[in-house]
């Protein structure tokens, strides 16, 4: 199942389940008769027995489910309890074209993961702008990127064990400003400008993605394809990357990792095709769907 979170006409967030067979289509989640004040609350605190009446329509009250497209998506966890967890460099493809922008800034032959994180006040939702800080940033770039969203607590978890702590997955856009990415040396500034973590448009719960999860993974900017690839891929898969962590920090559960991006971004082509105001950006990957956002 698909799990969202929106808001109607009075700003307020909700949660929302939508289902493969009901495309177009969710459903409050109090129509369950279950409420959460939030998707991260519901992540740490939902019973399997609450996610099995959750996997069936049926269950809802009848003629409670909305128009997907008469609500406002938000990102489906809007305010992360912590910073993201991001990998870089986590294709070869990336690597390469990473080492042709800028060799010194980009960590390109390291065989262990590389790890930063960036801090997000408020994740953006499909539809939100992406702001282009003219005068700070000079090249705007984006990075489609499956994000996997802990279930629960993790602390000396194997990596035979990793795949039974992934609540689900979801898109994120690691946004970034190459220029402050570059200049500094450490990425934290340069991924981490306010409306630079579009996220969504929902989770969908791990059960209906196979694991190790082989998703095809692309982003168009104003429908020129950008990158086009498949998580299959991943240099460190989510399980490596899961157990890694885990020896020493304790992933709390609503914790968003983002795996890393592709080879297509923008500072990969000569000359770079960094973004610009009116670009219309989308990220889309199998079996989640698709996140657009317009640089204003």
């Amino acid at each position: 199942m698909k799990l969202y979170t929106y808001q109607n006409n009075d700003g307020v967030d909700r949660i929302g389940i939508g289902y493969k067979g009901w495309p177009g289509l969710i459903w409050p989640l109090e129509a369950f008769g279950l409420s959460f004040p939030d998707m991260t609350e519901l992540i740490r605190r939902i019973s399997p027995a609450q996610l099995v009446r959750l996997s069936d329509a049926e269950q809802a009250t009848e003629g409670a489910a909305l128009r997907l497209d008469s609500v406002r998506l938000r990102a489906p966890i809007p305010y992360p309890a912590q910073d993201v967890i991001c990998l870089g460099i986590n294709y070869a493809d990336h690597a390469v074209e990473s080492a042709r922008f800028h060799e010194d800034a980009f960590l390109v032959n390291r065989k262990k993961a590389v790890y930063f994180s960036k801090r997000v006040c408020e994740a953006s939702g499909c539809g939100d702008p992406i702001p282009a800080y003219e005068g700070l940033v000079d090249s705007l770039d984006y990075e489609v990127e499956l994000g996997a969203v802990i279930g629960k607590d993790c602390k000396n978890v194997s990596a035979s064990e990793a795949p039974g702590h992934i609540f689900g997955y979801t898109i994120v856009n690691d946004v970034s400003a190459r220029n402050l990415q570059t200049a500094h040396n450490q990425w934290y500034f340069g991924k981490s400008l306010d409306g630079f973590t579009p996220m969504g448009p929902c989770i969908v719960t791990a059960d209906e993605i196979a694991y190790p999860p082989a998703l095809a993974i692309s982003s168009t900017v104003n429908d020129e394809q950008r990158q086009n690839s498949n998580t299959d891929h991943l240099l460190h898969s989510v399980a490596e990357i899961i157990a890694e962590l885990s020896k020493g920090i304790t992933l709390k559960a609503g914790t968003i990792i983002a795996t890393g991006t592709p080879a297509g971004v923008g500072m990969g082509f000569t000359p770079p095709k960094f973004l610009k105001k009116g670009d219309v950006i989308t990220c889309e990957i199998e079996g989640i769907g698709k996140l657009t956002n317009t640089v204003e």
